[in-house]
This record gives C-alpha cells, sequence and structure tokens, in this order.
C-alpha cells in the first residue's frame, strides 16, 4: 500500500474512521469490565473528589495511548503495513475527542465556558453525570462516552437498583448534596 495512491487515501480514511467508530465499543466494555473490574484500584480515584490537578485513573489515558503510538510508528517508520498508522491515528482521534467530551466539557479540567445546546450533548453529559452519581464499582449506569442511553432509561435503573452506591454527601453540605442528587435522578 503506497502513501500517494488516492485509492489508499480513501482506503486510510476508511480504516481511521472505522478505528474510530470501533473504539466507542472498545470504550465502552474497558470502562465496564476493566475499569470497574481488575482495573477499578486505578479508576476508584475518577469516583472520587480530586485533590488536585492528576488522579490515578490518568493512567489510563498513558496505557491506551500505547497502541496508538506503536501502530503510527510502525506504519510510518518501520516498514509495518500502512494501514496501521490509519488506525494508530484512529485510535489518537477517539482519545482526543475523549479528553474533549470528558475531561473538559463534562468534568472541567480546563477552564471553559462551553453550555451544550444541543439535545445530544446534553444528554451524553447527563449520561456521564448519572454514571457517577454511584461511587461504587457496582451499580453503575451508561459506561460508554459518544453513545449513552436516555437520561430517563439511567435514572429509571437507578431507581431500580435502590439507589445501591449512590454517593451519599458528607459534612455540611448533607442537605444541599442529597438535593443536588434528588434532583439529578429527576430532572428531564
Amino acid at each position: 500500500m503506497r502513501y500517494d495512491d488516492p485509492m489508499n487515501w480513501a482506503f486510510g480514511i476508511l480504516l481511521f474512521l472505522g478505528t474510530v467508530i470501533f473504539m466507542e465499543g472498545f470504550a465502552y466494555a474497558a470502562h465496564r469490565w476493566i475499569m470497574h473490574g481488575p482495573g477499578w484500584f486505578l479508576h476508584e480515584s475518577h469516583h472520587r473528589p480530586r485533590t488536585g490537578n492528576w488522579e490515578l485513573n490518568d493512567l489510563y489515558a498513558a496505557i491506551f495511548a500505547v497502541p496508538s503510538f506503536v501502530m503510527i510508528l510502525g506504519g510510518v517508520q518501520l516498514g509495518w503495513w500502512p494501514g496501521f498508522t490509519w488506525i494508530g491515528a484512529g485510535i489518537a482521534a477517539y482519545g482526543a475527542i475523549y479528553f474533549g467530551f470528558h475531561d473538559i466539557i463534562v468534568h472541567k479540567r480546563l477552564p471553559t465556558r462551553y453550555l451544550p445546546k444541543s439535545d445530544y450533548m446534553k444528554r451524553i453529559i447527563q449520561a456521564h453525570r448519572l454514571h457517577h452519581v454511584v461511587e461504587t464499582k457496582e451499580g453503575t449506569v451508561s459506561f460508554g462516552f459518544l453513545v449513552a442511553p436516555r437520561p430517563e432509561d439511567l435514572k429509571a435503573e437507578l431507581k431500580k437498583r435502590a439507589r445501591a452506591g449512590v454517593r451519599r454527601p458528607a459534612g455540611a453540605q448533607e442537605r444541599v448534596g442529597a438535593e443536588r442528587q434528588d434532583a439529578l435522578l429527576t430532572e428531564k
């Protein structure tokens, strides 16, 4: 496969886009069965209040960047099949989309004035916030990042589980925190 062949560019772009789409399924599975499974020792920090700029969960970004880096390096410099370059770039693009959505828009780790206006953005942000209402390894809902169930369905699932694992507010903020949780679970 040569990089200067237009037909190969079209195939490469399809590989790239297919990889981005595939990564949403991979991210769902990794989040549900690794991060909320044996990898909870790192991910747990993400379900607790952050005390600095970093949390152990941030190591997942480095872990998931390795295949992207290796594929791009192999495809560009080491003579591997050039398709690996497109796949590696697709993984990197998904990582950038994830960072923008998850870390900047939802968790506001960088200052932004972004206010969601579209129904889609409101839906995925609310779904991710409902995921974080639960602070335990089990009992969480909504593991995807760019595709999420309707918030009404997630709230019904949390209610069905008798709110098991739902974060309990502590200290002076107890009443305010409980009201915020109730509002999050009942808002439309």
